[in-house]
């Protein structure tokens, strides 16, 4: 079961808003024309409207609980999604303005020649996800891979922990076999063998080990997974929204309310369980709690030359294993005239709705 995916009919309704978005919004597409490197715009005209890309409702939720959705200044309208590729679909649709994703598949975007650069980011633990072993394999460490049956999703966050762990067990992808296979599908795969391992996040990996572990399931050696993983995810957004005056200036406003939204969930975590987990995903407040601890304390990453850094250095590994379309450079995937935006947001007073 995928406890993330979550209404799918939003997709269909997104995609079916690509032919309205240049008559409504308020903002008519492109008009006006802001350039790249112009200051971002702070007046929002009433009639303008974003659609925003969610995955899980985990934005939606994040305002609404927070009390930051009543604050928008603009018409906020949300499109639910599994996963980068199925967003990147909708961006090319100009179906949806903006969206929250992991740091992959920002890179996938670039290596299509869209134009969606980033335009926030957020740090959680880069442990929070882990390589699970199905029950009955010899495997515990990272050299033990060779020959393994590997669940792989490409445009994924977990597309790169695989990389990273093949290239720290100084392996090729020609040394094992990558099965590819959609995300919702990894737990199932490695829990009945049908791969010897697969990348899980928490709720899947404690319920994985609560029934795998006492036939011989675990994870591979976590002091030596700890650092195949970033912990980012990212906001980006459409360029063509970028270039219009109105929508640019909501993008600024939403970046700054879904920051503040972000602290009241890290300061929050009782409620956040509740608001989210159990409520709306409908997923046990106890799991909830493992997920919230898994991530660890958010940290806001500077947009500047240290972040683009090390997205290259993610864009590098993909690129070493072939699995590139062609080159691209972190630096034409961000707009950083977003970085003011998050060192001025003040920080989040009383609770939230």
């Amino acid at each position: 079961m995928n406890l993330y995916a979550h209404r799918p009919r939003a997709l269909v309704l997104a995609l079916a808003l690509a032919t309205l978005l240049t008559a409504c919004g308020g903002s008519g597409g492109t008009a006006g024309g802001l350039a790249a490197d112009a200051p971002l715009p702070t007046q929002i005209p009433p009639a303008t409207k974003l659609v925003i890309a969610d995955q899980a409702e985990y934005q939606q939720v994040a305002l609404r609980e927070s009390g930051e959705l009543q604050r928008l200044p603009f018409t906020a309208e949300f499109a639910n999604f599994t996963g980068g590729p199925a967003i990147l679909e909708a961006f090319r649709a100009g179906a949806a303005d903006v969206a929250w994703v992991g740091d992959t598949p920002p890179i996938q975007a670039l290596a299509a020649g869209e134009d969606v650069p980033i335009i926030f980011a957020r740090q959680t633990a880069p442990q929070s996800t882990q390589l699970a072993v199905t029950p009955g394999s010899r495997i515990r460490h990272l050299t033990d891979l060779r020959g393994a049956k590997i669940a792989y999703a490409e445009g994924t966050a977990q597309q790169v922990m695989v990389l990273r762990a093949l290239e720290k067990a100084g392996l090729r992808t020609a040394d094992v076999q990558l099965v590819r296979l959609q995300l919702a599908e990894f737990n199932d795969a490695v829990r009945l063998g049908q791969v010897d391992v697969a990348p899980l996040n928490e709720p899947r990996l404690t319920r994985f080990l609560a029934e795998a572990a006492p036939r011989g399931g675990g994870v591979i050696d976590p002091a030596e997974t700890a650092d195949i993983s970033t912990g980012l995810n990212y906001l980006y957004a459409r360029r063509a929204a970028l270039a219009d005056p109105a929508k640019a200036a909501a993008l600024r406003a939403y970046v700054g309310h879904y920051l503040r939204a972000l602290r009241w969930v890290d300061e929050h975590p009782a409620d956040w369980v509740q608001g989210y987990y159990v409520r709306n995903q409908g997923i046990p407040a106890a799991d909830g709690q493992r997920i919230v601890d898994s991530l660890g304390r958010f940290g806001y990453p500077r947009l500047d030359a240290a972040l683009v850094g090390r997205q290259q250095s993610t864009i590098d590994v993909i690129d070493r294993a072939g699995q590139l379309p062609r080159k691209v450079s972190a630096a034409s995937g961000f707009d950083l005239r977003f970085d003011q935006v998050v060192t001025s947001t003040p920080p989040v007073s009383g609770s939230g709705s």
